[in-house]
This record gives C-alpha cells, structure tokens and sequence, in this order.
C-alpha cells in the first residue's frame, strides 16, 4: 500500500485558502473601485450641466451613475463628427483664430493641441511592441516598452553622430506606470513576441506571471530600420 501523504496543518491551509481567495477578490474589488469611482468622478462634472428638464434624476427618485459620462461620450463623438465636415472646420478655424490672439491662452491650447495630436496619432505603434535591452549594465538585461523613433531635434543630433537610436520607455517593478525615457541603438534592442499586456503582468508580478510562449528555433530578433523615403527629383 501506497504511503498517506502527510496532512498539513489546519493553520497552514487555512492559510493558503485565504491567499487563494485573496487572489481572486482583490483584482475584482479594485477594478470595480476604480471604476465606480471614474463614473463618479466624470457624473460630477457633467451632471450639473445637463438641463433638469433631460436630467431622468429630475423624474425619478434615485441617482442613475454613468449618465452624465454617458452624455459626455455623446457629445464628444457628435462634436467630432461635425469637425470632419466643411462647417465644421471652418469653424474650428475661426475659433483657433480668436484663441491665437490671446497670449497666454494661445500657447496653453497649442501645448496641449499637440500633445493630444501626437499621443493618438502614434497610438497604433507606440507601445505595442516589447523588447530587451542591456540595463544597467552590460550583461543585466531589462524588459521595456519600444516608443517610437528619435525625432526632432534629437534625432538630428544622433544623426550627425551617426547613430539610429529609439525611444524605449523602462518600466519599474511593480508599478509599471512610472519609470524612465531612454534612447537605444536599433540594434541593441532584442524584440519579443509576448504582448504589452503580458509584459505588464510580467512586471507587476515581479516575473512571477511569464506569459506562455511555444518554443521556436534560437533566433535574435531586432526592430526593424525605417524605410527610406524616396526623394524625387526635378527635371
């Protein structure tokens, strides 16, 4: 007859049945207090906005949360659609005309125009892609998020100096959300095919949470260059 295993403590179960259920509660808590608190948050700015004769809070004898979001998702969509046609652009010139007179308020809506033009037009490619890099020192390797090309003024400088370089953002360990801007060599940069979302969970546990990857033939893998654009020239 095969030996019993040995039963373990009722202190040590107990234990390990409270982490497993640690587990499980702790991520549905917070994201459901996060978002019931967005909601909240975006209800208080909107909500005393809206008419009392649309407000369904006016009729009824209870609060509807995520009304006033929802009327705020409205209006932006409806908003947008109108700044695509020829009205509408006509008058979202006129009006960035009038904000362009005034001196201090000009350069707060430039700043702020160009941050958000630039952070959803480099939202395709920005972050999607996850690699490796020599960090701190040689032979320590850390994982980070590829960002985009140098550009600007940077690029120009890494130019002269003969270098393509890339921006790559190195998260910390367990808060992803903060960390540093660091420019690369291309050809430093070791490509990975887990996703961002793996590579967060990766992060946050500390490495505990590897994402499943299916083992292929041992090749090194880097960003690749950007095409050259073609110059034509005239007759």
């Amino acid at each position: 007859m095969a030996d019993n295993a040995p039963r373990m403590p009722v202190a040590t179960r107990l234990r390990n049945n409270f982490l497993a259920g640690l587990i499980i509660c702790a991520p549905i808590a917070i994201t459901i207090w996060l978002t019931w608190t967005f909601i909240h948050w975006s209800d208080s700015w909107v909500r005393p906005y809206i008419p009392a004769r649309w407000n369904p809070e006016s009729y009824l004898n209870f609060a509807i949360p995520g009304f006033g979001l929802l009327i705020a998702i409205v209006l932006i969509t409806v908003v947008g659609f109108l700044g695509k046609n020829l009205i509408g652009q006509s008058i979202v010139r006129f009006g960035e005309s009038i904000v362009q007179r005034m001196p201090l308020v000009r350069t707060i809506y430039k700043s702020v125009k160009q941050i958000f033009e630039t952070v959803l037009k480099e939202q395709a490619n920005s972050f999607k892609k996850v690699g490796l890099i020599e960090y701190p020192s040689a032979g320590l390797w850390a994982l980070v998020f590829i960002a985009t090309d140098a550009k600007g003024e940077i690029a120009s400088k890494f130019n002269a100096m003969g270098q393509d370089m890339v921006a790559v953002f190195l998260p910390p360990t367990p808060v992803p959300t903060a960390g540093f801007l660091i420019f690369v060599p291309r050809e430093k940069i070791v490509m990975l095919d887990m996703s961002p979302e793996d590579a967060a969970k990766f992060l946050i546990s500390g490495g505990l949470v590897a994402p499943e990857h299916k083992p292929s033939e041992p090749k090194q893998k880097h960003l690749p260059r950007p095409k050259p654009v073609a110059v034509s020239k005239a007759d």
